[in-house]
């Protein structure tokens, strides 16, 4: 009798085939799944009603019924009136929330006019060297009415305080202001490398605004924990999961030490994962991370709030799957990444534009990037029940299976002292190396087609791409220089210096930071301020 599982195709080709039936993680996928792989999984205990613990199903009981995710594209361009005005395009356009992409010189601290920014001004976001570019980021748009996701890092306390301060003077309840700043510093040591200060200084900022936040703008979050720029850089989805999880145990560690309970401030955590290729382990690694969490909250820090329980995270499609060959095919891979995400329970959403391998998006492109959100919520009749997908065999064993991994990490970190010692001896970038080769050698070997790419490859046209010029450097220095001259030097400097001496103590740094952007100090004298008194970190190379 032929087992109609079996290919009879030669052996090689048979070989080539079945390795692609595994997950990105390299778990196998076996042809068939059944109760029986559910051995020791309890649906009352594993999974549970959308809304309750364990939050398997999601966070809300009724899920999209009620409100749909927020559609936060991520924009930013040029200088800041030029990012104002794709903004404000795309809140025409149906967009529902707004998330700032910053240039690398602002990024790294750096204001437009320093002699290391040049050739980098408003090329992969906007510049941002002060509290005046700040005013025209934001020049009517209410940012008491709208929620602001900010991506940035190493310097997300300074560039936090001028947010602050625009909303304070355009009439804001700093009460009820509600967004979210990035600031997850531990995931640029292992991956994406945007820091300025040793990790402890680093740390000590991060838990600053953590304190700040629960104090001052309870409707805020202050740090939304990264997995995204984890998997850009090559890791696995469990590698992802686990990681992020055990970055956010350090958060949580730090801020108990400082003296806050972990119900005053846990509620305004959020979390930042990436919705990658493979539709169902990434829906499983969004579930996984909902379970992993609720337990860690009450199991490790006895939490007593269920706010505090239930893992609220945004997705964004991954940018590191768009290819510059056949760039129409990456319409296609948005949707079904955007699908899993939705599927997945993801509070709010940003959809890559086709060009993004390319250059920064033009505004057609991320309109449709914004359409396939709107068709997704509005036509594909996905959003009509919480967890469409639970209960399903291969789902559920494959969250077990994420869970279980990802489990295994955080032993293994826990083991090592935490995330800086584990940091500082190359664990989780070693392991991310590993994988990323791993990948590239399947890819290398056509055992993971990418179409266009390794397979399918045709003769293609070039696309119309967005150009950003010199002149952006130009207009900020210019304005930088103006800035400068119209100023009170004396009383920037006044708040530099105690900036500076709070910084060598070890009061709260928010309210100096806030002090000194309302005098128009800027984001370079701001963190040259810090850096003189914590220095800058060099990483030790891995091997």
């Amino acid at each position: 009798m032929t087992d109609p599982d079996k290919s009879s195709a030669p052996a090689v080709g048979a070989h080539e085939r079945a390795a692609q039936f595994t997950t990105v993680s390299g778990h196998p996928i076996r042809r068939l799944y059944t109760p029986g792989d559910l051995s020791g999984w309890d649906a009352g205990r594993d999974l549970g009603n959308p809304g309750e613990p364990p939050y398997t199903r999601g966070i809300h009981p009724t899920m999209y019924r009620h409100r749909l995710w927020t559609m936060r594209q991520f924009a930013g361009f040029g200088a800041a009136e030029d990012s104002n005005a794709r903004f404000r395009y795309l809140l025409a356009q149906g967009q529902t929330g707004l998330s700032v992409a910053f240039d690398l010189p602002t990024l790294m601290g750096y204001d437009s006019d320093h002699p290391l920014a040049a050739g980098e001004v408003g090329k992969c976001g906007v510049a941002i060297s002060s509290l005046a570019d700040m005013e025209i980021l934001f020049d009517h748009i209410p940012l008491g009415e709208i929620t602001t996701s900010m991506t940035i890092n190493s310097p997300a306390a300074v560039i936090w305080a001028m947010y602050l301060a625009v909303a304070e003077k355009q009439g804001a309840n700093l009460q009820t202001l509600s967004g979210t700043l990035q600031n997850d510093i531990l995931k640029e040591y292992i991956a994406q490398k945007e820091y300025i200060y040793p990790p402890e200084p680093s740390l000590r900022l991060v838990v600053d605004t953590l304190e700040f936040g629960a104090r001052h703008t309870p409707k805020f979050n202050p740090i939304s924990i990264s997995g995204y720029h984890i998997r850009e850089a090559g890791s696995t989805a469990i590698q992802e999961l686990a990681f992020t999880l055990r970055d956010a145990i350090e958060y949580v560690e730090r801020t108990i030490q400082r003296g806050l309970t972990v119900d005053e401030f846990a509620p305004r955590l959020s979390f930042f994962f990436n919705a990658h290729n493979d539709f169902f382990e990434e829906l499983a690694k969004y579930r996984a991370a909902r379970r992993l969490w609720y337990r860690i909250m009450r199991e490790r820090f006895g939490s007593v709030e269920p706010r505090s329980w239930a893992l609220r995270f945004h997705a964004q499609t991954a940018g590191c799957s768009l290819t510059a060959q056949q760039p129409y095919n990456n319409v296609v891979r948005t949707a079904f990444q955007a699908m899993a995400a939705v599927l997945g329970g993801a509070q709010s959403l940003h959809t890559n534009s086709l060009d993004e391998a390319w250059a920064l998006p033009t505004e057609a492109a991320a309109t449709l990037a914004l359409r396939t959100q709107q068709i997704i919520a509005h036509e594909s009749g996905v959003t009509g029940t919480a967890d469409a997908l639970g209960g399903s065999y291969f789902l559920e064993t494959l969250t077990n299976e994420v869970e279980r991994g990802a489990e295994e990490y955080i032993r293994k970190i826990d083991a090592l002292g935490g995330m800086v010692a584990a940091i500082e001896r190359g664990f989780p970038q070693r392991e991310i190396g590993d994988a990323a080769y791993r990948y590239q050698q399947a890819v290398e070997r056509k055992e993971k087609i990418i179409v266009g790419v390794n397979d399918y490859v045709s003769e293609e046209k070039p696309i119309e791409t967005l150009q950003i010029d010199e002149s952006v450097a130009r207009r900020q220095q210019e304005r930088l220089r103006r800035l400068r001259a119209e100023r009170s030097s004396e009383e920037v400097r006044r708040r530099l210096d105690s900036l500076q001496r709070a910084a060598a103590g070890s009061e709260n740094l928010m309210p100096y930071l806030f002090d000194a952007v309302k005098a128009y100090a800027t984001l370079g004298e701001a963190t040259a301020a810090l850096r003189s008194v914590f220095g800058s970190y060099e990483e030790v190379a891995v091997t």
